[in-house]
Formats: structure tokens, sequence, C-alpha cells
């Protein structure tokens, strides 16, 4: 955890441009997460959106929880659940259009916060996807044009709560994966942990810290770097104290957007490419993760080779 790419994101418009640009490099090549802090999100903001999902939990979602989880039982297993994740969630989708308005149960003052969050997250996705544009060599606006398809991309949020779970060695908060999409922004809980990558072959903590959002990098990203930046396997881990808060918002390609390794990387490569990877639709990539999701990605991207629907 000490050594875990935490980025002061003031500095990227000061003299420590350069500086921070390269933390961002490193952590995109060699972690696939960072965690940002003084991103420009107004903290109460933060606070007003924590505050509301864990209102929100204990009102509409605790009790359900519990009702699921009494009817599946831990009673008398022995091994671990490899088909069950101890969480409890509900999803808002917020571009190419929202439906916070249809989501039952949200109080007037959560969808307010939720929506003004989004657009602030959005903001900031597009922002970092033009400093990964500056630090791979490519034109500003790259990413986000590759992205964008017919309608603009998919922007959506997963809002997660991990309760307390009596035997944790026996279930996963979230099993293990890489995400499927582009580039993931986490607002996590500062006093319950539970978030790891794997790194070198360990399992790291993501550290919580208060106010900051957590950046990761998706599935589609690794494609359109063809491999410099990697998505990278994280899980979370089940707790016995206290109920954990993750709020993860995807901004990820559009359905019909046609995805593949960025020409000028290729190009500029002197040495022999042994590896490039698939063009491909990314509904069609969707399809397939979502039957496979906590498999290894590898063999995913095999498969888009072989689909040729672009």
């Amino acid at each position: 955890m000490a050594n875990f790419p935490v980025i002061n994101f003031e500095n990227i418009n000061g003299e420590k441009r350069k500086a921070t640009l390269e933390k961002i490099e490193d952590a995109c090549e060699n972690w696939g997460f960072f965690e940002l802090v003084n991103h420009g999100i107004p903290l109460e903001l933060l606070d007003s959106v924590e505050k509301l999902t864990k209102e929100h939990y204990r009102k509409s979602m605790e009790q359900r929880f519990k009702e699921a989880v009494a009817s599946k039982g831990l009673e008398g297993i022995k091994g671990e659940m490899k088909d069950m994740d101890w969480e409890s969630t509900f999803f808002l989708r917020h571009l190419p259009d929202s439906n916070i308005s249809e989501i039952p149960d949200l109080s007037e003052d959560y969808r307010k916060a939720m929506k003004e969050f989004a657009q602030k997250l959005e903001k900031l996705a597009e922002e970092l996807l033009d400093l990964l544009c500056e630090n791979l060599g490519l034109e500003k606006g790259y990413l986000k044009k590759a992205f964008h398809g017919s309608k603009g991309p998919n922007f959506g949020t997963k809002v997660a709560n991990y309760p307390p779970c009596p035997k944790p060695e026996l279930v996963k908060g979230l099993r293990a994966h890489t995400d499927a999409g582009g580039i993931i922004l986490l607002l996590q809980d500062d006093k319950v942990s539970g978030l790891q990558l794997l790194k070198d072959g360990q399992w790291v903590d993501v550290p919580p810290m208060r106010h900051s959002i957590v950046v990761n990098l998706g599935d589609q990203l690794e494609v359109i770097t063809n491999g410099k930046y990697k998505s990278v396997e994280h899980r979370v881990i089940a707790k016995s104290d206290g109920t954990r808060m993750s709020i993860a918002s995807f901004y990820n390609p559009a359905g019909d957007a046609v995805i593949y390794p960025a020409p000028p990387l290729l190009e500029r490569k002197t040495e022999v490419i042994d590896k490039v990877y698939p063009k491909f639709v990314f509904e069609d990539y969707m399809r397939l993760y979502t039957t496979l999701k906590f498999q290894p990605k590898k063999p995913r991207f095999e498969a888009m080779k072989s689909v040729n629907t672009y």
C-alpha cells in the first residue's frame, strides 16, 4: 500500500505537470490503477453523495439484502462459494440518456446529487482520457473519439454496498475480474476497506482515502494501447465489520464503437510487434464479457479475433 500511486491532480496545471504526467504514465503501465486527490470535485458534493447513498441503503436495500441472503444461507457450507457476490447494488445510466428519474426509492435530494456528481465525473473522465492521449503521443481527443460511436459514449454508475459478512472466508464481496469498458472512476468508503488489485502475483489493498477518486483502466484501453496500458484484475473481499460503500462510474465506448489498437502506436514501434490486439465492435465484446466476466481476459481477446462484425 505504501507504493500505491496517489496523484495530486492540482499539480497538472503548474510547474509539476511533467512530473505528474510521468506518475500517471507509470501508474497506467505498471498498476492499471491510481488514486486522485485534489481532483476538483467539490468535497461538499462528495460528502452529500456518501451520506445520501448510505441513507438510501439503510432505508431501501438493507432489509432486502438480508432476506435474499437468508434464503441462500451460509450455514453448513464448508468451501468457498464460487458463484456468489456479497454485495447489494443498483445501476444508474447517465449517457447517452439518463434513467435517474426512473429508479424507484430515490429521494429527490439523492437524484439531484447523483446527477451533479455524474456531470463532474464525466468531465473528469474526459480530462483524464486527454492526459492519457498526451502520454501516449496521440492527438488530443483521440480516445474520446474512439469511444464515441453513433450516439456518444456510455456512462453509468454502479452503486454498491458490501454489508458485514458472518463468514468472509467463504464468499467474496465481488469476485476477481477486470473491467470490460474504458475508464472507471470510483468513490469508495474511507472507513471500511476491501478493494484489492492483483500486482506481481500478490493482492494489494487499494487504500481508502477520504475524498479521493480511485481510477482504473478497462479492457478497451488495453486494446487501444495494444497492451501498453493494462486492465488489472481486482476484487472486493467480504468483511465482518461495517458496510463498505462503493460508487463506481464507468465511462465506456458506445455499443457500436469499433475498438482497435491506435495505428500511431503500432507504426511508432521499431521492434517487431509480436502481438496485435483484435478489432471488434464494443457490444460484441460486452456480450462475451457478460458470460465470462470472472474468467481470465486473454481468452476474451483471442475470441474477438474470430468475430468480424465491423
